[in-house]
């Protein structure tokens, strides 16, 4: 309305930057390969809670999004409904329940 062009999605990272990140990360870590330095030992314990450390912390938000508009990702308590997935009619289709 003011003479500014509407803009509905602004992206945060571009795709071709997430694209040539990933490339370098890849190249990088398969040459680090070739060299005898970069050959630590870890203790696979230790490398588990690092990665649900890293998970959670960014998996946060979308987690608290998804609390936020009652979406539970988990089946336990949610409401179950007498006839779902069933077709009554015509065509019932090969879900139907039929008493023969």
């Amino acid at each position: 309305s003011d003479g500014k062009e509407f803009r509905p999605f602004a992206r945060r990272l571009p795709e071709f930057k997430f694209w040539l990140a990933s490339a370098r990360g890849t190249f990088t870590s398969i040459l680090m390969t070739f060299f005898p330095v970069f050959d630590v030992p870890v203790f696979w314990p230790i490398l588990l809670m690092y990665f649900f450390i890293l998970f959670f912390m960014t998996m946060k938000r979308q987690i608290m999004h998804m609390y936020k508009h009652g979406y539970v990702p988990i089946s336990f308590g949610k409401a179950k409904y007498k006839d779902a997935g069933v077709e009554h009619g015509t065509f019932g289709g090969g879900m139907s329940k039929r008493s023969n």
